[in-house]
């Protein structure tokens, strides 16, 4: 009977009586299972089959698990909005735990090159995890189950991301196809802004905005748009870093239809970052502009880029043009901190906890401060001082010794970036998409001074991403010149390696 089965081909199969009784009992086994457990157990059952087809592609193409890493850091924090109850940002972890198990699976018979991972940057995020690690033993930390939390965006996802992306992550397709992704999400999220002001909010998003968002979010009468992520501060600040490292890639990669489409996404995620009504956000573009700007080493880009910039700074510091527009006035207070009332209260509140902190160089514990400690330890004092800034958050959690750390970790990557793309790399193309993902990088670093958004979704994982393709600038650099030698676009997907 089987080898009947075996010589028929197509639809033909199903009608052989064997098929056709495995599907009747498969089906009154179904059925039996669905009206046992109800409408979850059928949901379940329909949400296996696409999860089960997930798990063989992701097992045999890794790729796969990164690029979804990167959805559900751009989609989780909103999708929480719809569905409640369930911890949609734990779907990181998880699927930082398939892809690992996928990597190794993929490279049963073969050995995996971990000389790939002998890097300065793994050891740097190795370092800082064991600190973090420690943090779990600190006396003053009222809640391990916060450290469990808390400790994840601080160090664990850098942790994890950094050496799978040194290995999966090892082809300039891999940096283009990074690029295309974080653009099209980019473009998304802009355009859900503008939905936001100028449609109006959905149920969900007005359900969460009437219940927790209200406080932060209407400022005199006028919404702040937050579109998918989990505030407008990280719209703000996630769509400024994409408008200048498309803009930088716009204005360096080769091909117009690249020029053209990246040009679009930078204008779209500026007028995104714009929506937010994020005034710190405006440091982005502005550190990261110079930062390119220096980096491309083209005189006209410099002087140009250069003009721009003080420009902005004089159209925003010194004139009253477009007052009128609530966009442009709120903005334009982030250029005169001394009047604005929320900037002297986080003054205060940075003045009460150095007072606090003074005699505990290890801080209060990871998790004590912010979101995390008003969740589990409510009653404890760093809960209850807002830290606003990513440095002060570390600052409050880990104490003046793990600042120093985490600001040497992140002053490290700048400089051996800064090198690599102005001593290292040779090919200007290149070098110039780099020196955007640069320019990216440090303009988060200065809205960290103000809004605590390095290490939350989705910045922190594109910021991990990003710097695995800077500290694989030569790596890559090889491949760029190996595919100009043959004549092949270095962008193409079509290349077979």
């Amino acid at each position: 009977m089987l080898e009947s089965l075996k010589d028929k081909t197509g639809a033909s199969k199903l009608q052989h009586p064997l098929v056709i009784t495995v599907i009747i009992i498969v089906t009154v086994a179904l059925g039996f299972v669905i009206g046992k457990g109800g409408i979850k157990i059928a949901i379940a059952l329909i949400v296996l089959v696409p999860f089960l087809i997930f798990l063989n592609r992701l097992f045999v193409h890794p790729v796969i698990g990164i690029y979804s890493i990167m959805f559900m850091a751009f989609t989780a924090i909103g999708l929480t909005r719809y569905i409640r109850g369930i911890p949609l940002g734990l779907s990181i972890d998880g699927l930082l735990v398939l892809t690992i198990v996928a990597v190794f699976f993929r490279n049963f018979f073969d050995k995996i090159d971990f000389k790939l991972l002998n890097r300065d940057i793994v050891y740097l995020v190795i370092i800082w995890f064991a600190y973090s690690v420690l943090e779990f033993f600190n006396p003053l930390a009222l809640s391990r189950t916060a450290w469990f939390y808390a400790m994840r965006g601080v160090s664990l996802y850098p942790l994890l991301i950094i050496p799978l992306a040194l290995l999966i992550f090892t082809r300039l397709r891999h940096l283009y196809g990074f690029l295309i992704f974080w653009a099209v999400f980019s473009l998304l999220a802009t355009l859900k802004g503008l939905q936001q002001k100028y449609i109006g909010l959905d149920y969900a998003e007005q359900y969460w905005l009437n219940t927790i968002g209200y406080i932060t979010h209407i400022i005199n009468g006028k919404l702040r748009i937050f579109s998918f992520f989990s505030d407008a501060g990280q719209f703000g600040a996630a769509q400024g870093a994409a408008g200048i490292v498309f803009a930088g890639i716009a204005s360096a990669m080769k091909g117009w239809k690249n020029k053209i489409f990246f040009w679009i996404v930078s204008i779209m995620s500026l007028w995104g970052m714009m929506l937010s009504g994020t005034r710190g956000a405006m440091i982005v573009p502005a550190l990261g502009g110079i930062t390119y700007v220096i980096l491309s080493k083209r005189t006209r880009v410099i002087i140009m880029g250069g003009i721009t910039l003080v420009l902005l700074y004089l159209f925003f510091a010194y004139t009253y043009i477009g007052d009128s527009n609530y966009t442009i006035a709120r903005m334009r207070t982030a250029f005169h901190p001394e009047t604005d009332a929320s900037y002297q209260v986080r003054l205060k509140n940075r003045q009460i906890l150095k007072t606090y902190l003074a005699d505990k160089p290890f801080g209060g514990g990871i998790g004590a401060a912010g979101n995390w400690g008003q969740r589990f330890s409510p009653q404890g004092f760093l809960a209850n001082v807002a830290t606003d800034s990513w440095y002060v958050q570390i600052w409050a959690e880990q104490g003046r010794v793990g600042l120093i750390l985490h600001l040497f970790i992140l002053m490290y990557i700048v400089l051996k970036s800064f090198f690599l793309i102005m001593a290292r790399v040779k090919a200007k193309e290149l070098s110039n998409v780099l020196g955007a993902l640069l320019g990216g990088y440090v303009g988060i670093i200065g809205a960290a001074y103000g809004n605590g958004v390095l290490g939350q979704m989705p910045t922190g994982v594109l910021l991990y991403l990003s710097w695995v393709f800077l500290f694989s600038a030569q790596q890559l650099e090889r491949e760029y010149n190996a595919r100009l030698a043959l004549g092949v676009s270095p962008w193409s997907f079509a290349v077979k390696d």
